[in-house]
């Protein structure tokens, strides 16, 4: 079975057509999995979403994307820019990869998952990518996750702090803690009144009202905020 086969059946895009897939120039470097355009296909532009006629073509760019037997995978593509009539010339849009990323979206979920396993260092060694890279990955999976995210229906959360570097700086960390689903709701700077504050704003009134369990750490009691709500 040939690896275009396999992408198509796991990553098929309709526009696209994975042209061939060969050795780089050192087998080291992995797969090149050329990628092109299909036919009378028009670009997208990544400015407004509508679709144009081509300005003219950027010169192969590498992307990332998830290994393959231990191999590196490498998709190759040359980018239209689009003759938009509304946004002038602009890049198309790309569905594997988003913006000036060198990594496809695929391999970016790939990399945030095992680093929820391991260390980010040690998950970009194992996969032959940079730390700035995982970092890259879990910010697009957390940012995912809080456009997502369900809020309803929390009755139990766990406030607790951690500092983050010396001289007493740290993050007020706010968890859902009910049976069968613990995860972590928000993130705020310092440890005060005020940081609670901004997260039971955030929260909403009717979401707070509802809740039947706070439970807070020593310290959190001590800077008074639990005692606000």
């Amino acid at each position: 079975m040939r690896l275009q086969v396999i992408l198509n059946a796991l990553e098929r895009h309709g526009s696209f057509v994975y042209e061939s897939a060969a050795w780089a120039d050192s087998s080291k470097e992995g797969l090149l999995v050329r990628v092109r355009p299909r036919r009378r296909s028009r670009p997208i532009c990544s400015g407004c979403g509508n679709r144009g006629g081509t300005y003219d073509h950027l010169p192969e760019r590498r992307f990332q994307h998830v290994p393959l037997w231990g191999l590196a995978v490498w998709f190759v593509y040359a980018a239209r820019r689009v003759a938009c009539p509304v946004c002038g010339v602009k890049v198309e849009r790309l569905p594997w990869a988003s913006g000036k990323e060198r990594t496809t979206t695929s391999f970016q979920w790939f990399l945030s998952r095992w680093a929820k396993r391991l260390s980010w260092r040690e998950t970009a060694a194992i996969f032959g990518t940079s730390w700035h890279t995982v970092f890259r990955a879990v910010k697009m999976a957390v940012c995912w996750g809080i456009r997502h995210r369900e809020l309803e229906g929390i009755e139990a959360i766990g406030i607790d702090e951690v500092a983050y570097r010396k001289g007493h700086q740290y993050f007020t960390l706010v968890y859902q803690i009910d049976r069968g689903s613990r995860r972590l709701l928000w993130v705020g700077q310092d440890r005060t009144k005020e940081t609670l504050g901004r997260f039971f704003r955030f929260f909403g009134r009717r979401r707070t009202e509802r809740l039947k369990y706070i439970c807070v750490s020593v310290a959190t009691v001590a800077c008074g905020g639990s005692r606000s709500r």
